[in-house]
Parts: structure tokens; sequence; C-alpha cells
């Protein structure tokens, strides 16, 4: 069985990954740590016009017709660049939720926006620090309105439209729906939060009698969102790929231009063991990214697993090779002045992004038991 990408979805890398070297290198991302900009617009604008917010929108609502695996190659060069665009909130998520899950009008009424950039997307689902779950879900949606409160939802502070999972009435899992709101409309207000990464804004969300309406029939919301996780999984393990190999790279590289007694670090056996171990956790999460892309490709069973596997697997690598890497580096890569901190800083927003490893290794094993009882 051939695991790899077509020759057409190579060549979309590539391309990819020539604009981001050209158009978005650390430089830029180290502009928005450091400036007042929320996201690198002249990055997002050169996405826009490539036609990549597109990629996985169906052609009848102004997108590209590709699908999930174009997707894929596109999130890796993202992660590798470190790029701090809101993509992976309009397009990953809100995009997605809209096309699996929005009515004929809404997706009429979204979709060609989002695909053609001129409106930026999120999904808001947490309500505090704690894991969501049926049980804690508070923002309600009655009468065509909402009120309640999100956070941290990411993009929150620029985005114009939100997937919202909300409490439609009732109890359990049945009490819980999604709804698409205008952010730019009544009753919405929104405070930037600061994060350990600020090239990727955060905001919270309050609704206060904000106009809304459900995606579809109330109480689906729950199983919704588990399919737009486990897409929205896969695609971030391609990023933490991405991210894990550049940091690699970057280490190496300083390994063979600094010396020490009179040598090379990298030739000393402990900086080896590094780069080693780095590597073989990447590749361990290339490895279940490919086969989650294979089976969000094709809606395959397995799909849940895979995601499960895909996410733990990138989380782990990316996090493990920013650190090393700054290890790697010595002092030198603790300064402001370092471009190890922006790896370090993704890799650890990215390991809580749609939950944390732990939440992912939870549903992984639960999906596993339920399968096996099966």
């Amino acid at each position: 069985m051939n695991f790899d990408f077509s020759d057409d979805q190579k060549m979309l890398k590539e391309q990819v990954r020539k604009f981001l070297g050209d158009k978005s290198p650390l430089s830029v991302t180290r502009r928005i740590l450091e400036g007042d900009e929320a996201y690198a617009k002249d990055v997002w604008k050169g996405l826009v016009d490539m036609g990549l917010t597109g990629t996985a929108i169906p052609e009848e609502y102004g997108g590209l017709g590709l699908g999930a695996l174009e997707l894929c190659v596109i999130a890796e060069e993202l992660g590798r660049a470190v790029v701090a665009t809101p993509f992976s909130s309009s397009v990953y998520l809100a995009s997605e939720a809209l096309k699996l899950y929005g009515t004929e009008a809404q997706k009429q009424n979204w979709l060609p926006k989002l695909a053609a950039g001129e409106i930026i997307g999120t999904l808001a689902v947490s309500e505090g620090t704690h894991a969501a779950s049926p049980r804690n879900i508070t923002t309600a949606f009655a009468g065509g309105k909402l009120n309640g409160t999100k956070l941290p939802v990411p993009d929150g502070d620029i985005a114009d439209v939100a997937v919202v999972l909300v409490n439609s009435g009732g109890s359990g899992e049945q009490a819980i729906s999604l709804a698409v709101v205008d952010l730019n409309g009544a009753g919405v207000t929104r405070e930037v939060l600061r994060t350990i990464d600020p090239t990727r804004s955060h905001a919270t969300i309050t609704f206060k009698d904000a106009p809304a309406e459900l995606m579809g029939p109330a109480g689906n919301g729950w199983s919704q969102l588990s399919r737009i996780f486990d897409g929205a999984a896969v695609l971030f393990a391609f990023e933490q790929v991405g991210g894990s190999e550049a940091a690699i790279e970057m280490a190496r590289d300083y390994s063979l231009e600094r010396y020490a007694f009179g040598r090379q670090i990298g030739s000393y056996q402990a900086i080896k063991h590094k780069l080693a171990d780095m590597y073989v956790k990447k590749e361990l999460a290339k490895s279940n990214a490919y086969f989650g892309a294979m089976m969000l490709n094709d809606e395959g069973a397995e799909l849940p697993e895979a995601a499960a596997a895909s996410r733990i697997a990138g989380s782990d690598a990316y996090v493990f090779a920013a650190q090393e890497s700054l290890q790697t580096h010595g002092g030198i890569g603790y300064t402001w002045e370092a471009d190890t901190q922006f790896h370090y800083r993704r890799a650890k927003l990215l390991a809580l992004t749609i939950g944390s490893s732990a939440q992912w290794k939870e549903k992984l094993a639960t999906r596993l038991e339920a399968k096996n009882a099966a």
C-alpha cells in the first residue's frame, strides 16, 4: 500500500514551501511577536491569493474542490515556517465545520467568503481552562439568541464568523448543538488573551443576546464536534511534523557550526543522541500523521483512532524537538534574540489546541476499548 502523496500534491507542497520561505521567514514571525499586529496580513493575503483558503471547499461554494490530502501538505509547510496567520482557525475548524454540518443556506452564505479569504472564521468551544464536556457547556442558545462566554477562542479577536458549541436545552449530549454567529453583529464583545505564543492570537468572546443560527437539528453538536476535532487533529499533526523537522534542522545546523574545546559540538556523543532521539520521535509522528491523512481522506472507519494517535505522536514529537533544539543551542537558545523560542512557543500552544495530549490519550483508550468490546 502506497502511503505517499501524489506528484501533484508534492508540487503543491513545494510551491507553499517556496512562498513561505520568501514571504514568511522567522523574521516575519518575530515582527508579529514584537509588534502590535494580530497576525501577518501580508502572508495571509499571499495564502489567499494562492487559493489555499479554499483548498478543501467544494467548487460550488467558491473553493478549489480538492481534499484532505492537499490540506495536509499545506499544513506541514505552515508548521515548518511557524506561520503567524489564522489559517488553522479559518480553514481546519470553521470552514470544515460549515462544510460538514452547515445547512445549505449557511454554506451558500459563509463558505464562498471563507474560500475567498474575505472573512476569517473560528471555532468557539471551551469556556475556561477545564476540558469541555456536555456537562459544563453553559453558553445557551434559545429563541435565535446566544448568551454566554467562550475562552480561549483561537483568533477570536480577528474572526468575522464563529461556529459555537452551545447548550440548546435538554440533558447530556442531547443538550449540545452547534450554532453559527456573525462576530461583527450585535451582542458580541471580545477581549484579547495573552498566551505562550502571541503570534497566534486568542480571545475571550462574550455573547449577550447575539443573533445566531443552529447548524442543522439540535442535539447533535457533541458528535459533530468530535468529527471536526478528528479532522483538525490530523491537520495539526502535520503542522507539528513540519515544526519538528524545522526544529531538528535548526539544532543540526547549530551543532555543525558551534565549536567547543576545539571540536564541533555535533561531534560529541551527547549531541548525536539528542538529534537521533528527535528524529525518531518525528518519524513516529510522521507515520501516524500519514495514516491519519489516509483515513481522513477516505473517511475511513479507523479515523477516530488514527486521529487520536496522530495528535498524541505529533504533540510529543514537536514539544520534544523544540525543547531539545533549545538545549542543543545552550545558553544562547534561551535569549530573546534566538529563534529557538518560536518553535518552543508554537509547540506548547499546539499541544493544547483542540485538547491536551492527556485528553487525546483518554479518547484513544476509550475508542479502542469500545472497538474491542464490539
